[in-house]
Parts: C-alpha cells; sequence; structure tokens
C-alpha cells in the first residue's frame, strides 16, 4: 500500500486501477478494458468540468454531475448504470489502498432501471430494421436513407426534416445541421449512410416533381412536399412492428443509440457531445470546439456501421 497519497494525473491511477485488476484480481482482458473505459469517461468529464481536479479529491457531487451528463448524451439507464459499476470498482481500489479516506461512490445513486425495456437499440436490431426496408420501391429507398442518416449522425428528428441538399458535403464525408436556437454544426457522416444519401438523392429525388418552397430539402413526400415529423415517427412504428420488435421505439431511438454505441465502443464524450450539439451540458468557457478530422476519425473508428 502507498503510505501518502500522491497528487498523481488521472492517467497514473488508471494505470495502477488496470494493473490492480490484472495482478490481484486476476481479471479477463476485456473485463479489464469495459472498467479502464468506464474511469476514462470520469476523466474525460472531468476535464471538460473540473480540469484542475484529482480523482482522489472528486466528490459524490462531481460523480452526480457525471452521471446527469452521461444521461444527457442519451445512454439508456443500463448503460449509465455499468459506467457507475466501473467508477465505483476504481474507487473501492483507492480506498484499498489508502489513498483516499472515504469512498465518494458510497452513497451515489445510479439511475433508476425498471422493467421497460430502454429506448436503446443493439446493433443487431437495427440491422434488422434496415434489412426490412424494400429497396425497390422509391419509398423504400427514402426510408432506408432517413433511419441511416439518423442512426450514423445522432441527428434530431427536426434536424433530419430540415436537411439541406447543400448542407449535405459528400466531398469531405460531413452534413452541416441547424439545431435548436439555429445553431449550427458539422456532424460526420458514416459511409454507409452517405452512400445511400447519394444514391437517394441522384436517383429517386430527381424523379420526384418538387412542389415551390422545397427545392432544397432532402427528404420529400410523393406530393414533392418536404417530409414531417410525424411521417418520419410513423416509419419507425411501422418497420418495429414488421419485425416484431418488442420495444417502444421512435426516431429520437437511433439518437440516443447513435450515442449510446460510440460511448460504449470507447469514443471521447467530448466528441461524441459536440456531434449531438449539446452545448448546453457544460458551460461555454470549458465547452471544446474538436477538430473535425477527430470527428471523422471518432466515427470512423467507432460506429458499427463505418
Amino acid at each position: 500500500m502507498y503510505s501518502k497519497p500522491l497528487l498523481l494525473n488521472w492517467q497514473s491511477y488508471i494505470k495502477q486501477f488496470r494493473d490492480y485488476l490484472k495482478l490481484e484480481r486476476s481479471l479477463s482482458d476485456n473485463s479489464i478494458q469495459a472498467y479502464v473505459r468506464d474511469v476514462e469517461k470520469l476523466d474525460q468529464f472531468v476535464q471538460l468540468k473540473f480540469p484542475t481536479l484529482s480523482p482522489l479529491l472528486v466528490s459524490s457531487k462531481h460523480l452526480q454531475a457525471f452521471i446527469q451528463f452521461v444521461s444527457e448524451l442519451g445512454m439508456s439507464a443500463y448503460s449509465q448504470a455499468r459506467i457507475l459499476s466501473g467508477v465505483k470498482a476504481f474507487y473501492k481500489y483507492l480506498l484499498f489502498e489508502e489513498l483516499i479516506t472515504s469512498d465518494p461512490t458510497s452513497l451515489l445513486e445510479g439511475p433508476k432501471i425498471g422493467r421497460k425495456l430502454p429506448d436503446t437499440l443493439e446493433y443487431l436490431e437495427i440491422e434488422k430494421l434496415l434489412a426490412a426496408i424494400d429497396l425497390s420501391t422509391p419509398e423504400g429507398a427514402r426510408n432506408r436513407t432517413m433511419i441511416e442518416v439518423l442512426y450514423s449522425s445522432g441527428l434530431r428528428v427536426s434536424e433530419l426534416v430540415e436537411l439541406k441538399i447543400s448542407n449535405v458535403l459528400t466531398d469531405v464525408g460531413f452534413v452541416r445541421v441547424i439545431g435548436k436556437g439555429n445553431k449550427e454544426r458539422l456532424v460526420p457522416i458514416g459511409k454507409e449512410a452517405l452512400k445511400y444519401l447519394k444514391m437517394y438523392i441522384d436517383e429517386v429525388r430527381v424523379h420526384i416533381p418538387v412542389k415551390k418552397g422545397f427545392e432544397s430539402h432532402v427528404f420529400l413526400n410523393r406530393r414533392g412536399s418536404k417530409i414531417s415529423r410525424v411521417f418520419v415517427f410513423t416509419v419507425v412504428k411501422d418497420l418495429a412492428a414488421r419485425i416484431g420488435l418488442k420495444k417502444s421505439i421512435s426516431p429520437h431511438t437511433f439518437r440516443h443509440s447513435f450515442a449510446t454505441h460510440l460511448i460504449e465502443g470507447g469514443a471521447d464524450l467530448r466528441a461524441v457531445q459536440e456531434m449531438l450539439g449539446h452545448e448546453s451540458i457544460t458551460t461555454t468557457e470549458i465547452y471544446t470546439h474538436l477538430d473535425r478530422d477527430y470527428l471523422r476519425q471518432v466515427i470512423q473508428e467507432f460506429h458499427p456501421r463505418s
């Protein structure tokens, strides 16, 4: 055991924790990686909110803020609870090594997990939903593209409905999104979604007689007007019924799934935060504007359909 707590950086303590799990707990590599990823998410949050805070000085108040942060990113209660279990293991280790005198997680309440299934889809469920769409019809091609874009870029349904052709930046692999408060952000889009977008715009949409005022909208209904929010909800509900999916899902479910799958895959919280357009979860001073190449790399490395 250490005689005196040293104010090392987060990575130093995480490395010690990893060694402890391997040498003293004899956990499998997968289990160790899962625990370490959970603590690294807390580290990323602290860098955003409390950049000078040592892991030894983290309080239950800091941890509650962390859980709220993760919740606002769209993760299910189950995923939040799993992350919390990794953080608790980390602080039990610090207590065991007498690096701290009290456990800040001891009174921490995790998200309530009821009997209702979380509104987050497994990747295989998303694949089944996509496979259920009839691509031989113009409507099917459009609907497949809508779902691909929702899941690939984490768009809100309102952002999907208002997406403009000029904002699909195929040459650089991004879509320009106008979000809440008329705030603009650039979001990387995966190869599959981009493929279907180009196919829909170039081969399907060109044959639709467009009504005046909707010339720039990507997604159109049969009458040549932009699709509505209700229409997207209906498409998603019908697809779920078609494959016998028992979960209650909506277009927002794909946004939740986008965030959850990226974070669980190891993506940086700040990158996911920026792609979702969640400026409200941190103050303006600490909001990190990340390099576009890095955001593209995150999608390519961690998104299941990239």
